[in-house]
């Protein structure tokens, strides 16, 4: 970066005083909060994140340093929430991702449960069925969902020639628990952000970015 590029060493104190600032700021909403989702709080928030992340960034630019903590930004916090105070009902929505890596391995797999299945009979159909299991990834995996529970999948994903994409899961809460099957159909049309109690991501992402924090670290080389 050039230097008329750079911002000036009075803009990075002033940036460093706008972060005490909406320290101070922050502190003083969750002092006065009004409950455990106090909208002020959430704006001091991001108040506060967005004002470390500035600082950050011109302090980078100006002296090539970075600070010793990060604030996540804005962007990656949840919404407020609109939910009820006290759930009665919640929803647990999950998605995982793979990636089917090893596709020998996955029907060897399949192949295996469908012909150790002790409700198949005889039959000429039952056999073609079988057999199409050993040579088609669609019915595999069918044969392989069917068979175990998705947290053992997970468990045992390389097993099964597949690899782990991102996943998360959300928790969300609701008034009253739906009428039986009246989401069946669109199961994930629904989901608000806004009635997420709390959420769990995982994605190489994450992993990628604490590289690069490391190193932007002072010595990295």
């Amino acid at each position: 970066m050039s230097d008329a590029a750079q911002p000036s060493a009075a803009e990075v104190r002033a940036a460093a005083d706008a972060v005490k600032a909406a320290l101070d700021r922050h502190l003083e909403a969750v002092e006065r909060r009004t409950g455990d989702d106090d909208p002020a709080v959430y704006d001091a928030f991001n108040a506060l994140a967005a004002a470390a992340e500035a600082y950050d960034e011109r302090l980078y630019d100006r002296y090539d340093e970075v600070t010793p903590f990060e604030i996540p930004g804005a962007d990656d916090s949840l919404p407020p929430y609109t939910g009820p105070e006290e759930p009665n009902a919640l929803s647990v929505l999950i998605r995982r991702d793979y990636a089917v890596v090893e596709p020998q391995r996955l029907l060897a797999q399949a192949q295996r449960i469908a012909d150790l299945d002790p409700e198949a009979d005889d039959s000429a159909e039952a056999d073609r069925a079988a057999a199409v299991v050993g040579t088609s990834v669609h019915a595999a995996l069918g044969v392989l969902f069917g068979e175990y529970e998705p947290d053992e999948i997970a468990s045992r994903h390389k097993e099964f020639g597949l690899e782990e994409g991102d996943s998360t899961l959300w928790v969300s809460a609701a008034d009253e628990l739906p009428e039986p099957g009246e989401w069946l159909s669109t199961p994930f049309d629904h989901a608000d952000p806004q009635r997420v109690v709390c959420r769990f991501d995982v994605s190489a992402v994450f992993d990628e970015d604490e590289l690069e924090d490391e190193d932007d670290l002072p010595g990295a080389s």
